[in-house]
C-alpha cells in the first residue's frame, strides 16, 4: 500500500496558512475544523507545519497564552515529507523514528495532502480487515480432500 492509497481513502482536504498568520487565528482554525495540523505555505511552497505540539510548547512557555506571535516563530520549518509513491511501511517507520504525527505529501514541490498517524493506522487496519475476509472466504471454499 502506498501513500496515494491512503489519500484516496482519506480525501485530500487541506487547510493551509501563511507564516504571517497569527497563532491565535491558527488555533481557532484548528479547533473549528477539528484538525491537528496546518500546512504553512508561502509563495506556493511548503515552508513549514504547525501542529498541536508547537502550540502546546508555546502555551507552556507563555503561561497558557498564545500571545500575538505569528506562526513563523513557532512552526516546524523543516517538516518531514513523503511522496504519493512512498510505501506505508516506510511512512510508519519515518513517523515513529521522528515522532511525527502529520506528514505533508508532495509531488515534486506540489502539496498533494497531509496524512496523519491516524490515517495510516486506519488504512492498515482496513487493509488487514479486507485481507482477513478474503482468507476466510478462501478457507470456507477449501476443497474437500478425497480419500483414495
Amino acid at each position: 500500500m502506498k501513500v496515494s492509497d491512503i489519500l484516496q481513502i482519506k480525501g485530500n482536504t487541506l487547510y493551509t496558512v501563511t507564516p504571517d498568520t497569527s497563532l491565535l487565528v491558527a488555533v481557532h482554525t484548528m479547533a473549528e475544523h477539528d484538525i491537528g495540523s496546518l500546512v504553512v505555505m508561502e509563495y506556493g511552497d511548503l515552508v513549514g507545519m504547525l501542529t498541536f505540539r508547537e502550540i502546546i510548547e508555546t502555551l507552556a512557555r507563555n503561561n497558557g497564552n498564545v500571545g500575538t506571535s505569528s506562526i513563523r516563530k513557532v512552526m516546524d520549518d523543516a517538516p518531514l515529507t513523503c511522496t504519493m509513491e512512498t510505501d506505508v511501511n516506510e511512512v510508519r517507520r519515518m513517523m515513529l523514528e521522528r515522532h511525527t504525527r502529520y506528514l505533508p505529501v508532495l509531488d515534486n514541490r506540489t502539496l498533494m495532502g497531509v496524512i496523519s498517524f491516524y490515517d495510516v493506522a486506519k488504512a492498515v487496519v482496513e487493509d488487514q480487515s479486507f485481507e482477513n475476509k478474503m482468507l476466510k472466504a478462501y478457507i470456507r471454499d477449501w476443497p474437500e480432500e478425497r480419500a483414495e
